[in-house]
């Protein structure tokens, strides 16, 4: 059930996205999740498209928040305005109301309206003048930020980096699939007449399912010792915290659900880890000095981190 919601929500996405295929179905299973979605690239590689392309196919309400310094909490989250007709105040929701919301360019804004993003990100509620008020379910934030341009940027702080659950990268199309994409656009933008797949109800009822996806004693162990390493690792200033193991967790049950089986294999949580551990991993000084990367860290823990056997 859960591999034709996929297969249906990618083939509509791929109407739109040409040869992104591995993101989409990441981005697909953090939405499963309920998890946020960090996307770092340069601009102009598709990150907009993307996230409107997936909001349509999924019949997800989607809002895009253009982060700017001048930019207010209220902005965001929503402010009581007073009205005159009426003579009471009343609620004017803001952006962040919304299935799928965008934040581009997020580190553009002061911290303080980043901050802002914190609690709704993680309670998945807004809290104004003294009144809590939900989300709309399915939520999702998928940020976007620029590597190259950082003048007059607000660095994430680590706290709020740590409630991404994924982080990915587009980069470059092939030339095959640059030719394909301006076939694509030539007589118009497809994104006009894409339509829904499946609605909001039907994204509940996949993350339902998700959260049935077997797991071993044995894989869970072999999560736990994966983050255990990147703790003790000398070369590792600030290793994976415990939200990161559970995020591991969630991530490596809807990759195997994506493909199709029941149960979650070691080869999952392999495929999964780079992207939920790798923007939360601080690499010490001295390392850095020696030209050490993240990305290798990660593949050499996996690497010298025992397999289970007999798993399923």
């Amino acid at each position: 059930m859960l591999k034709s919601f996929v297969d249906r929500v990618l083939e509509n996405v791929q109407k739109v996205v040409v040869g992104k295929d591995d993101a989409i179905r990441l981005i697909l299973a953090a939405i499963l999740c309920e998890g946020h979605v960090l996307l770092e690239d340069v601009p102009g590689t598709g990150k907009t498209t993307l996230a409107r392309a997936l909001a349509i196919s999924l019949g997800c309400t989607f809002r895009r928040i253009q982060f700017t310094p001048d930019l207010l909490p209220s902005d965001v989250t929503g402010l009581m305005w007073f009205n005159q007709k009426t003579q009471d105040f009343e609620y004017r929701p803001g952006p962040i109301m919304a299935n799928i919301v965008l934040a581009d360019e997020i580190n553009r804004a002061t911290p303080r309206t980043q901050s802002a993003l914190l609690e709704a990100m993680q309670e998945r509620q807004v809290t104004g003048d003294g009144v809590t008020r939900p989300l709309p379910r399915p939520f999702m934030v998928i940020a976007t930020q620029n590597p190259v341009e950082l003048e007059g940027t607000f660095p994430l702080p680590e706290a709020q980096i740590d409630r991404f659950m994924i982080k990915i990268g587009l980069g470059y199309p092939s030339p095959e699939e640059e030719g394909q994409m301006l076939e694509r656009f030539q007589a118009m933008d497809p994104l006009e007449t894409l339509a829904a797949v499946t609605d909001p109800a039907g994204v509940r009822e996949a993350q339902a399912v998700r959260r049935g996806v077997r797991v071993e004693a044995s894989v869970r162990d072999y999560m736990v010792r994966i983050a255990q390493a990147t703790r003790e690792n000398p070369e590792i200033q600030l290793g994976a915290s415990p939200r990161a193991t559970l995020n591991l967790f969630y991530m490596a049950q809807a990759w195997a659900a994506l493909e199709g089986r029941e149960f979650v294999l070691p080869d999952d949580v392999k495929h999964v880890a780079p992207y939920v551990l790798g923007h939360r991993l601080i690499v010490s000084p001295q390392a850095m000095l020696r030209g050490r990367r993240r990305e290798d860290l990660i593949s050499e823990i996996i690497s010298a981190v025992p397999v289970p056997v007999e798993v399923g």
